[in-house]
């Protein structure tokens, strides 16, 4: 009996471990595959991380204001690239402190006042050695639920831009405001002396009613030139372009300007090869041609030449020139010659009466049709204007 139990007990502990490694393997299956889930979840939730965190730096970095974050410590902890660019950050600054990282006392002054008070608004600050770049700062204190700091951030807006528009315009209205006012002040002097009694004297009085009508005509052409210039860069202008023949063009300019020419005892020349077409607008490119030989004749010398000129520059552009030999501009006046009501030399447009516009205007227009326009000046050997329209 022996041996059969012994083999019966051997059957059942086969059996038994059979079934024993038979639920091993399927819990170790099991196991396995939870595993394996688990390790999917957790794989996709660092993927869904990753990807919430990318998005969220797109975020910061799309913003045009720049960004920064300041952890519990004070330590930076994130910036976008609007913020590098603003102070022309190059290395990683995360982890140093904000005085370390941008060395400005005047944020680290904005900083104890946030810690002061939570918040602070329109806090203005200059950029030394950065092109007078100009920035409002935004800042707030970051709590927890319990009202403890967490740190602060900050955002930084550049007002640069703005501020040059401001200067700009109040330049504008101040500059609007002195070429008005000295025409009006003159009529109105010579208006008060014919009422007083001047107008009883005809030469007198028709010498003062000259007057009157020379800076009245002083006023129209301002106020012309002024809404010119305000529908050129507003783009109200709508131009016509059509084929424009440049000889022609320049030949009425320089029979328009041919008696003021001949006040001055100034030649002009009309150098422009035929069949130079360009596509224009033909009332613009004369204004353009007008206004370039009109200042020639008027700051040029006494007795001198006006030469208008024309060449293929590049297969795409005809490059128009109008050359004087009068006394040249300064220097340090070429780059500025196109801003409205500058004047190289002020007492001598004051005498001329010009409105401070022409060159503006020369510059919308040529830019309107696509070209580019610019100066070449040596002192006492004359002055060039340079224009490029583009050929039909």
């Amino acid at each position: 009996m022996w041996p059969v139990l012994t083999i019966l007990a051997c059957l059942g502990f086969g059996a038994l471990h059979f079934w024993w490694k038979r639920r091993y393997d399927e819990a170790r299956e099991k196991l396995i595959d939870q595993t394996g889930q688990n390790a999917g979840l957790q794989e996709q939730q660092q993927h869904a991380l990753a990807r919430a965190q990318a998005q969220q730096l797109a975020l910061f970095n799309s913003m045009v204001e720049g960004v920064l974050l300041l952890d519990g410590n004070e330590r930076v902890q994130l910036v976008n690239q609007a913020l590098e660019q603003l102070f022309g950050l190059n290395g990683d600054i995360r982890g140093r402190t904000m005085m370390e990282a941008l060395r400005l006392h005047e944020l680290q002054e904005l900083a104890s006042r946030v810690r002061a008070e939570g918040q602070v608004l329109g806090f203005e600050l200059e950029l030394p050695g950065m092109d007078d770049r100009s920035l409002q700062i935004n800042a707030t204190a970051l709590l927890d639920r319990d009202g403890k700091p967490q740190g602060m951030i900050l955002v930084f807006h550049d007002l640069t831009r703005l501020k040059q528009l401001e200067n700009t315009r109040q330049e504008f209205v101040a500059n609007v405001s002195h070429e008005l006012r000295t025409p009006l002040s003159m009529i109105k002097g010579y208006v008060e002396t014919l009422i007083n009694g001047a107008k009883d004297d005809p030469n007198v009085a028709m010498r003062f009613l000259q007057t009157i009508e020379k800076h009245t005509d002083r006023l129209t052409y301002l106020i012309e030139d002024l809404l010119t210039i305000s529908r050129l860069e507003s783009g109200q202008i709508v131009m016509n372009l059509q084929q424009v023949e440049l000889r022609p063009a320049a030949e009425d300019v320089v029979n328009d300007l041919q008696s003021r020419a001949g006040d001055k005892r100034v030649h002009l020349e009309n150098q422009v090869p035929q069949n130079v077409t360009v596509r224009a607008d033909a009332d613009r490119v004369q204004q353009v041609l007008f206004n370039l030989v009109d200042n020639a004749i008027k700051y040029g010398r006494p007795e001198g030449r006006v030469w208008i000129s024309a060449r293929l520059a590049d297969g795409q552009f005809a490059e128009i020139s109008v050359r004087d030999n009068g006394p040249g501009i300064p220097p340090d006046s070429i780059d500025r010659v196109f801003e409205r009501f500058y004047r190289a030399d002020k007492a001598r447009s004051r005498e001329q009466g010009g409105t401070g516009l022409g060159l503006s205007i020369v510059k919308h227009i040529v830019q309107s049709h696509g070209g580019e326009v610019w100066v070449e000046s040596d002192l006492g050997q004359g002055t060039t204007f340079f224009f490029t329209l583009p050929l039909t």
